[in-house]
């Protein structure tokens, strides 16, 4: 570990105010993002050419990281932006193009078009990479991904990568299937399960000290202020078009396996990932019509009465709620349209990691037996998780 870590661990370390769990919807008011507490992070940069890996969540308070550093006259040269884009509007997969921000004139590079991983020509002019994404605490979800190819493409040009820490709402627990050999893509890249309770420091650790990416990225990190494993925190900006609401990213984890099946998570609704339905679901007493809206301009079922339920008010109580994944809406909706032709699609194993969970669900194993499968394999990752764990813990 650099001399540099130890620094940013020790000043970290001296403000944290250990708090347990609260009761519902107590979310913890002291917490302050790393990308606030300028006046550490700043000296790293100094008269340094710069890049930044930032969307619409990367916020100094009520100002943009971006317009910050440029108002401030550091000398920034580009910005990379994840899926999403750098205002975050776009839908999830949308192809994004290079473009320039039409506030401060400066390039934006897309790490979600012709490029996921920079290449070495963008970093050719810059010492300096700050990463500053708010992610959501679940495998599938690409910022993630996006850190990692960054960087590697930071190892492999000698370029410094100092991470912005941002607290994980879903940061409170462990769970879900692993990620299998032979099974990664954007939407899952290492051995992690679903939930793996970590912000974007400690992952970044984990990366580059188990050998998960080609060299060895000079890495720093500056922690979140006040922040533990055991508070709950609220978003203040929602992290993607379809996640607009705390209910939808405690729900996320859970629904976001039905984007690999014929069922419809609510895109193109008010409620997305927070209700789901199909038109011939024989059960629910909720019923909504997907139709083209921001951030889901093609959404699956459009234009079709879906039957289904809706989990709102689940979402709202999560904190109260047993923390893991609920895998019963999953598995009723398979029985349910087992017989109306095949489920699942190809995305559906990116997404569980494995074809396990596809083949349990067919084989009718219960949610508790299919736990049961994932038990060995969280123990030894809780174990692992616990070397790069820069806050406390829940547990």
């Amino acid at each position: 570990m650099r001399k540099y870590q130890f620094v940013l661990i020790l000043i970290a370390v001296t403000l944290i105010k250990i708090s347990p769990l609260q009761g519902q919807n107590q979310y913890s008011s002291d917490i302050t993002p790393a990308a606030e507490r300028i006046w550490i992070y700043l000296p790293f940069i100094g008269d340094k050419p710069f890049a930044v890996v930032a969307n619409h969540t990367s916020m100094v308070e009520d100002t943009h990281l971006v317009d910050t550093l440029v108002g401030m006259n550091y000398n920034l040269k580009k910005i990379f932006s994840p899926e999403h884009g750098f205002r975050g509007k776009a839908d999830a997969g949308t192809y994004l193009y290079n473009s320039t921000d039409t506030v401060t004139g400066l390039p934006v590079i897309s790490l979600y078009g012709d490029n996921r991983k920079p290449k070495h020509r963008h970093l050719e002019d810059v010492d300096i990479v700050l990463f500053d994404l708010q992610d959501v605490g679940a495998r599938f979800y690409t910022y993630f991904s996006t850190l990692t190819y960054v960087m590697e493409a930071c190892a492999e040009t000698n370029t410094r990568l100092v991470v912005l820490d941002r607290p994980n709402p879903n940061g409170f627990y462990v769970d879900g299937p692993m990620l299998e050999p032979g099974h990664e893509s954007f939407v899952g890249m290492h051995p992690i399960p679903v939930v793996h309770g970590m912000t974007a420091a400690e992952y970044a650790q984990m990366v580059n000290d188990e050998g998960w990416i080609n060299g060895d990225c000079d890495l720093i990190w500056v922690l979140a202020e006040n922040y533990t494993h055991d508070k709950y925190y609220k978003l203040p900006v929602k992290p993607s078009p379809n996640l607009p609401d705390m209910a939808s990213v405690y729900l996320y984890p859970s629904l976001c396996f039905f984007e690999g099946t014929t069922v419809s998570v609510g895109r193109g609704t008010e409620h997305p990932f927070s209700i789901y339905g199909h038109p011939r679901l024989d059960y629910g007493d909720y019923t909504f019509v997907p139709q083209p809206n921001e951030g889901s301009r093609h959404p699956k079922l459009q234009g079709e009465e879906c039957r289904g339920e809706k989990l709102v008010d689940y979402g709202r109580s999560f904190q109260e709620k047993p923390h893991q994944l609920n895998l019963e809406w999953l598995i009723k909706a398979y029985h349910s349209l087992k017989g109306e032709g095949e489920f699942f699609n190809s995305y559906f194993d990116k997404l569980a990691g494995s074809s396990r969970l596809r083949q349990q669900i067919k084989k009718g194993m219960t949610a508790e037996q299919i736990r049961e499968t994932w038990e060995e394999d969280l123990k030894e990752f809780r174990q692992l998780r616990k070397k790069y764990l820069l806050y406390p813990d829940f547990e």
